[in-house]
C-alpha cells in the first residue's frame, strides 16, 4: 500500500483515491502525503488557531449582546426595561455613552490633546497643511469607493456604516474614513490646486464593527496624504513621518516595526498563474485575512473564488517572501516592483530609518483602491492589531470620475491602538495642572480687587482661576488651590491691598507656609 494521503481536515484518502482533489467527507482540498506525527502537529496548530478565532468571536458576541441590550426596543412578551430613578424617585438618565463610543472628561481629554499635538507637530514638520470637512457625507461616496460593479463590497461597506435617510430624502452616512472626502475636495478644487498636495487631518470616523481591544465604533484617525507624486519618494516621506512620530512619543524600532510590500507582486503572481484580472481584488481581500484565519480556511475561500489548487499553493508560497532577492527568484522583476521597493528602502535608509522597516509579501491591505506599495505598522510583541496602515492608490480619482488622473498615496493612524500600546509599554505621559495661579479674595468686600488682580495676570497670558464661592474661607481656598495643582495662590486681603500689595504663596514649596508680600506693580 502507498502512503496515506490526508485532506486538510485529517480524513484519510485510500491509495486508489489519491488522484482525487477534494475530500468526499468534508469537501476540503487534499494535501500532500504526511505522517501521522506531522498530521498531529497540523491538528494541534489548527486547535490553537481555532481557540484564537473563538476568542475573537466571543469578544464580538459580547459586544453584539451588549448592544442588543441597549438598542433592542421592548417587544411584546418581554419584560420592559426598568426605568432608572434617583433617590427622590425622579427619572434618571443613562450615564454611560452609547456603546462603542467614548467620553473625554478633562483628564482623558488631556491625553487626547497630547496625542493630537504630536500628530500635528510631525505633520507640520513635514510641511503638510491641515484640512477638515463635515462628518456627514453622501452614502454613495463610500459605495463607489468600494469598487465599481462590486455589489458585495458595496453591501459590506453599508453594513459597517452608520447611515440613514435625511428628512429631505438624502442617503447620508457618518464618515467611516477620510480618504473619499479628501478625493472629493481635490476634485472640487480642480486645476486651481497646486500639485503636489500634502494635506493632513485628524477626523473622527464611525464604523459599526465588533468592539475589541484597540477598536471601537468611533475613533479619531490621523491621515496624511500626498497627491501628484507618482514615485515612491512620496511613500518614503509618509513612512518617515510615521516613524518620526513614533520616536517622538518614546517608542523604538524594538517596540514596533513597519511591514512593506507592493500589490504589484501578488498581481504578477496571479497573472503568471493565469488568474483572471477580475479575481485579483477578491483574492486580496482573502489574503488580507491570512493572519486572522487558519490556512485551511484561506485555502477554502480561495477555492470558492475559482482559484486552482496549484495556484493557491503558489500564492501562499509567495506570501512567505521576505527579501527582494526572493521576489526576483519568484517572479522576476514583477512589473517593476523590485526596482520600486529597492528605491523605497534606499530612501528610508537615507532618512536613517532602515531598522524600522522590513519587506513582507503577506501585507496586501484589503481595501480595493490600493494599486502599488502598501504598508502596515505593527506591535512587535504581537499583542495588538495594526497600529496604522496605508499605501498608494493611483486609481481612486478615476473611480470617482475625476477628469484628471492624479497619483496619490497616504496613511491612516488611529488613536485607539497606539494608546493601548503606550499603556503596555508604560509610556503614557503624566499631565500637570494647567492652572498657574488661583486668586483668593479674603472676603466678599475684596472680590472686586481680586478680579482686577486676576485680570492683570490673564493679560500676561497666565492661566488664572479665582475663588468665586462666597462661603469659602482663605484656609479652604488655599487647600482647594493645592488640590487643583495650581503653582501659586494669591491672597488679596484688606491690609495688604491698602499698601498696594498682595500675598503670594508658592504651592510647590512645602516650606512656604505663609507666602510673601509682593507689590501689585511687580506681580507677574
Amino acid at each position: 500500500m502507498g502512503k496515506e494521503v490526508f485532506c486538510l481536515t485529517g480524513h484519510v484518502f485510500k491509495p486508489w483515491e489519491e488522484n482525487t482533489t477534494v475530500c468526499d467527507v468534508c469537501k476540503e482540498l487534499k494535501t500532500k502525503a504526511v505522517s501521522e506525527k506531522d498530521l498531529a502537529k497540523i491538528n494541534l496548530q489548527k486547535e490553537i488557531d481555532s481557540l484564537r478565532a473563538a476568542i475573537d468571536s466571543k469578544q464580538k458576541q459580547v459586544g453584539d449582546l451588549l448592544e442588543a441590550v441597549d438598542a433592542e426596543p421592548d417587544k411584546k412578551g418581554k419584560k420592559e426595561k426598568k426605568e432608572k430613578k434617583n433617590k427622590k424617585g425622579a427619572p434618571c438618565i443613562e450615564t454611560q455613552p452609547v456603546q462603542g463610543c467614548r467620553d473625554f472628561a478633562p483628564e482623558d481629554y488631556r491625553l487626547r490633546d497630547w496625542l493630537f499635538q504630536n500628530f500635528r507637530k510631525v505633520a507640520k514638520q513635514f510641511a503638510f497643511e491641515e484640512y477638515d470637512a463635515p462628518v456627514l457625507e453622501s452614502e454613495n461616496l463610500y459605495i463607489v469607493k468600494a469598487g465599481k460593479g462590486d455589489a458585495k463590497a458595496g453591501e459590506e461597506i453599508l453594513d459597517q456604516m452608520f447611515n440613514f435617510t435625511t428628512k429631505g430624502g438624502h442617503n447620508v452616512a457618518l464618515r467611516p474614513e477620510m480618504t473619499p472626502t479628501l478625493a472629493r475636495l481635490i476634485m472640487q478644487k480642480g486645476q486651481s490646486l497646486l500639485l503636489p498636495v500634502k494635506w493632513f487631518s485628524i477626523p473622527q470616523c464611525w464604523r459599526h464593527e465588533a468592539i475589541v481591544r484597540g477598536r471601537r465604533r468611533e475613533h479619531y484617525q490621523w491621515n496624511m496624504d500626498i497627491f501628484g507624486v507618482p514615485t515612491v519618494a512620496a511613500e518614503a516621506e509618509l513612512l518617515a513621518a510615521v516613524i518620526t512620530f513614533l520616536k517622538n512619543i518614546g517608542l523604538s524600532s524594538g517596540d514596533v516595526g513597519i511591514k512593506i510590500n507592493s500589490r504589484k507582486l501578488l498581481q504578477t503572481v496571479l497573472q503568471q498563474a493565469g488568474v483572471k484580472p477580475e479575481q485579483f481584488q477578491p483574492v486580496c481581500i482573502i489574503i488580507d485575512k491570512v493572519d486572522k484565519l487558519e490556512r485551511c480556511e484561506i485555502v477554502e475561500m480561495l477555492a470558492e473564488k475559482g482559484i486552482d489548487e496549484g495556484v493557491i499553493d503558489t500564492i501562499l508560497k509567495s506570501l512567505e517572501i521576505k527579501t527582494l532577492e526572493g521576489i526576483k527568484q519568484a517572479v522576476g522583476d514583477a512589473g517593476g516592483v523590485v526596482e520600486e521597493l529597492e528605491s523605497l528602502f534606499k530612501y528610508l535608509d537615507s532618512y536613517g530609518f532602515s531598522s524600522w522597516v522590513q519587506l513582507d509579501a503577506s501585507v496586501v491591505r484589503g481595501l480595493a483602491y490600493y494599486t502599488g506599495v502598501v504598508f502596515e505598522c505593527f506591535d512587535r510583541a504581537g499583542h495588538l492589531r495594526a497600529i496604522c496602515g496605508g499605501g498608494r492608490y493611483d486609481s481612486l480619482m478615476d473611480t470617482f470620475g475625476s477628469p484628471q488622473s492624479i497619483p496619490a498615496c497616504g496613511f491612516g493612524f488611529g488613536d485607539c491602538v497606539i494608546i493601548e500600546l503606550l499603556k503596555d509599554k508604560k509610556l503614557l505621559p503624566t499631565f500637570e495642572s494647567t492652572v498657574q495661579d488661583i486668586v483668593i479674595p479674603f472676603n466678599e468686600s475684596m472680590r472686586e480687587a481680586a478680579v482686577s488682580v486676576a485680570t492683570k495676570l490673564r493679560s500676561m497670558n497666565r492661566s488664572v482661576d479665582i475663588i468665586i464661592e462666597k462661603k469659602r474661607s482663605p484656609k479652604q481656598a488655599f487647600s482647594y488651590a493645592d488640590r487643583r495643582g495650581a503653582r501659586r495662590a494669591i491672597l488679596v486681603a484688606p491690609d495688604e491691598w491698602k499698601r498696594e500689595m498682595v500675598r503670594v504663596k508658592d504651592l510647590a514649596d512645602p516650606e512656604d507656609t505663609r507666602g510673601v508680600e509682593v507689590p501689585l506693580a511687580d506681580l507677574k
